[in-house]
């Protein structure tokens, strides 16, 4: 029977799922390997061709991981919180678990009809309680630690309520919220529960704090700075404000340097290790005090500003400070003469992301607060201004302003008039352009005078620290992550409040389920949705924390639950982590470079810390997968003279003989860029009476590489490529568009290639009345080389995650087979499995057909022999009379005497040469034969 593709990835797909076969043990004596995809967020629009590509290498490793041995394990699930979810609730009143169950579960249908051999019986929904009852358990984990620079490690935080009975505050080295109290221990014995909880919140790895975030109040949300755009939510483009709020945080900062060392132990993109180093941001510099300017009839409630600096050695050049306009002292320093400009730079601010913000090094802007600081090393006099390009939550919120050495602060002193002062006599033309040299020696600069720059930063580290005014400092741009959203559709956290102080509930009153509320909105007084939940309190009289957690929370461990998923004690077993370790293969998007990698990193080295993992780095191996790019197809619609469209469409060839406008085509209705018209019509129905200019009978439609999305009509569903070709062909076909990491564009035209190729593997098997006849006989020489070779070339290729060059060895070598009319067993069974990860369904049917019982993912890899690979007989081209008659397949190893011999017997020969004897017989060796007659 001709390959009918349908019915076996049916049966297979089948035979799959009753069978568990995918299913990995937690236990075994094979080797570990594990590989994991990113986890999906399940939208409503399904998946489309671009979204299973990584998902197919993956697959394909872990498939040919399984043949080589390993117990793989190779499971799937579902990021099911989000903001998505939540937007369609608004919108329709539906609760987001029922559209997010509708969504899953077209995911799944998708999922299971391109026969992924993922491990069903782990799979995982972050929204399910009894997945986010660990997530809630991990938050409290965090709650009650804190981290101890002594030992470099997060601890729990009865080890510092310890330190603090025994030596009161003295011996702690702690990463903590800046202000926290000096006291011994009768002080903090003397202290009440509640001061005591005041206290410990400082310290503790989550924690409350008024944050600047990003505020959407179209969402009714704060927004992470990678979901805010240009001022816009990434999510239907709504205006996002910089707002004050009370916020959760986590102290992801106390992890910086480890986060910065870990990037050396991995085996990741480069790019993605350099945006986390820059993320991460470390600065050695100094941290430096200027002594605020007392001002008649003002109260501030700071003596001085702390800024870092990574170019200590300028402090002479500083001619005036910055601070951050949300830093907490502008009101404070602001004059009565200067507030208006002030509240109006600050409104101006506000409507900005801080990407944004850092982004812009063009525009200049700012305004003066009307105070002063005092230099410390020169003791002059600084204006102090408030500036965008300053962001309160990186360093101190405050940066001194050098324009000799800095262009930004140069560009700022020139606009609003002040001084550039020259601090090295090596730095050049700084009445053009800042100098940021670090040659020569220093002049107008004090007790630095004449010292070189490495004389200097030591000279003035030991003056601040002597003078108590600063010190030398490391510093990191990363700042503390905010953990917590203004919406329902979340993990609940796992706080009440009592005398306005955050408690965690017992630990066995797990999971705090999100409660049913009549409408997924704020409250009309401001508050969350939560806030709508009727009798929803702690003990029936604490107020619960009415955020939940963002979207990174239940992606930031995912991985270990899938190691145990039905583990009811623990979030995984000792066991179980013990066994798997981590992640050897992780595909994804690098897109999630400082967000979700960062966390999970972050959340992974807490955990090991505590002792509940192994590991310190969750993923050894990473790779990006570059983005299936949509193929846009285009009409072309005449215009009149006068600018009126017609209903008339032209075809692309002829299209520049009039004046045109281009309209998208679903791309769906267009075959090698022919559009079927009828279908067309159906399409825009404002077309059916139009006139068609064709091309020889035809309207061939114009093409343009775009990003894939619905609204340019160029989104390809998986489902009709699979309902036309089947699965295997979707698969090999998309590893064969290009490189693995590489972005490509989507074009259906090259599909049908890879279709005719597994319609000739199928073949090899079957007659010419499609019967299947498979011989026993010896495989000939040429047969081995051809199966040798391929198995080599796909082992180095999966190995090397070079997809798309196996895919083309595959068509070479099934070409060379059906050229020799092999059918022979002992080739074609180890063909079948060497091509058995790329296409599983098709190789399933052919293995059982061979006689086979168990499935394939059974089978071992065949073993390369490289004896195959070496040419011991050459194909002599016979030529009588210079031309050319036969070819005769001979051993190298025999002399030019042997080799006449056995041409002159040869009959065919014979038949050439017409009973003639040879004048001469010229033989090249390992080239040609030549009879003179």
């Amino acid at each position: 029977m001709d390959y009918q593709f349908k019915e076996i990835e049916q049966k297979w797909q089948q035979y799959w799922a009753e069978h568990q076969t995918f299913k990995a043990e937690n236990d075994s004596a094979k080797p570990k390997f594990y590989v994991l995809d990113m986890f999906p967020y399940p939208s409503g629009a399904g998946l489309h061709v671009g979204h299973p590509l990584g998902y197919i290498a993956s697959d394909i490793f872990s498939r040919y991981k399984r043949i080589k041995g390993f117990n793989v394990l190779h499971p799937m699930g579902y990021d099911s919180f989000g903001l998505p979810a939540e937007q369609y609730a608004i919108q329709t009143g539906q609760h987001p678990a029922l559209t997010t169950e509708v969504n899953i579960n077209t995911y799944r249908r998708q999922l299971d009809q391109i026969g992924f051999s993922f491990d069903w019986s782990r799979e995982l929904r972050t929204s399910e309680a009894d997945y986010y009852k660990w997530t809630q358990w991990i938050f409290m984990q965090l709650f009650n630690s804190w981290y101890n620079l002594d030992t470099d490690k997060a601890e729990d935080i009865t080890t510092l309520i310890e330190k603090f009975n025994a030596s009161g505050s003295a011996d702690v080295r702690a990463v903590c919220d800046e202000e926290v109290k000096s006291f011994m221990p009768s002080d903090w014995a003397a202290m009440t529960a509640e001061e005591k909880q005041e206290e410990l919140l400082k310290y503790r790895l989550t924690y409350l704090r008024e944050s600047t975030v990003n505020w959407c109040a179209a969402l009714g949300t704060v927004l992470a700075n990678d979901e805010v755009k240009e001022g816009y939510s990434e999510r239907g483009g709504h205006p996002v404000e910089q707002k004050k709020m009370m916020q959760w945080s986590m102290r992801i900062s106390a992890y910086a340097e480890r986060l910065l060392q870990g990037l050396n132990t991995i085996d990741w993109p480069e790019p993605v290790k350099e945006m986390q180093r820059n993320w991460i941001g470390k600065s050695v510099g100094a941290s430096v005090r200027f002594k605020i300017e007392e001002r008649a009839g003002a109260e501030v409630p700071a003596d001085y500003i702390e800024v870092f600096t990574t170019r200590v050695d300028t402090i002479f050049g500083v001619s005036y400070l910055v601070l951050a306009p949300e830093h907490e002292l502008v009101s404070y320093v602001t004059t009565p003469e200067q507030s208006e400009d002030i509240k109006n730079y600050i409104a101006q601010t506000k409507k900005k992301s801080e990407l944004d913000r850092m982004a812009d090094t063009k525009t200049v802007s700012g305004a003066f607060t009307g105070s002063y600081v005092i230099n410390p090393v020169s003791g002059e006099r600084v204006q102090l201004w408030i500036a965008d390009y300053v962001l309160a939550g990186y360093g101190t919120g405050a940066v001194m302003g050098v324009p000799s050495g800095d262009q930004r602060d140069w560009l700022f002193a020139k606009h609003f008039g002040l001084p550039v002062v020259q601090i090295l006599d090596g730095q050049k033309d700084i009445d053009v352009q800042a100098d940021a040299t670090k040659e020569g020696v220093y002049i107008n600069s004090g007790f630095i005078n004449g010292m070189t720059y490495t004389e200097a930063i030591q000279t003035l580290n030991s003056w601040l620290e002597e003078m108590k005014v600063g010190k030398a400092k490391v510093n990191y741009r990363m700042r503390d992550a905010i953990f917590g959203r203004q919406r329902y559709w979340g993990e609940p956290i796992p706080v009440y409040f009592k005398d306005g102080l955050p408690y965690l509930i017992k630990e066995e009153e797990l999971p705090l389920l999100l409660p049913e509320i009549d409408k997924y909105l704020p409250t009309e007084t401001g508050e969350p949705p939560l806030g709508r939940a009727e009798n929803w309190s702690y003990e029936d009289q604490y107020t619960y924390e009415l955020s939940t957690m963002p979207g990174w929370a239940g992606s930031s461990w995912y991985w270990y639950r899938y190691m145990d998923a039905k583990n009811k004690n623990a979030f995984a077993s000792k066991e179980a982590i013990e066994y798997w370790k981590d992640v050897d293969l992780y595909i994804g998007g690098s897109e999630h470079a400082t967000g979700h990698l960062l966390y999970s990193r972050f959340w992974n080295k807490f955990l090991k810390d505590l002792g509940y993992v192994n590991e310190e780095e969750p993923f050894k191996k990473l790779i990006n997968q570059g983005m299936i790019q949509g193929r846009s197809n285009f009409v072309y619609r005449v215009i009149e003279a006068d600018g009126r469209a017609t209903n008339t469409l032209v075809s692309y060839g002829l299209k520049d003989q009039y004046k045109t406008s281009a309209l998208h085509v679903d791309v769906n209705i267009v075959d090698n860029e022919v559009l079927n018209i009828e279908k067309f019509k159906l399409f825009r129905p404002e077309f059916t009476e139009a006139e068609f200019i064709l091309e020889n009978g035809k309207y061939i439609c114009g093409v343009e590489v775009e990003k894939m999305s619905k609204s340019k009509f160029n989104v390809v569903n998986p489902d009709v490529l699979i309902n036309s070709y089947g699965a295997d062909t979707l698969r090999m076909y998309e590893m064969f568009l290009g490189p693995l990491e590489q972005s490509k564009p989507w074009n259906t035209n090259g599909i049908e290639g890879v279709f005719k190729f597994l319609r000739k593997f199928w073949r090899l098997f079957h007659n010419d009345a499609w019967e299947f006849n498979v011989s026993d006989a010896e495989p000939t020489k040429a047969e081995l080389k051809a199966l040798h070779k391929i198995i080599k070339k796909v082992q180095e290729d999966i190995e090397r995650f070079s997809f798309n060059t196996s895919v083309s060895s595959f068509m070479i070598a099934v070409n060379e087979l059906t050229e020799l009319k092999c059918n022979k067993r002992a080739i074609l069974q180890d063909l079948v499995i060497v091509l058995s990860p790329y296409a599983p369904h098709i190789t399933e049917e052919l293995w059982s057909l061979l006689g086979n019982k168990e499935s394939l993912s059974f089978a071992d890899y065949p073993v390369f022999n490289p004896s195959y690979m070496v040419e011991d007989e050459f194909s002599y081209p016979v030529s009588v009379n210079g031309k050319t008659r036969l070819n005769l397949n001979l051993s190298l190893t025999l002399e030019a005497a042997a080799i006449e011999e056995i041409v002159l017997a040869d009959e065919q020969v014979q038949k050439y040469l017409d009973g003639k004897t040879p004048k001469k017989v010229i033989v090249v060796k390992g080239r040609i034969i030549n009879l003179v007659v």
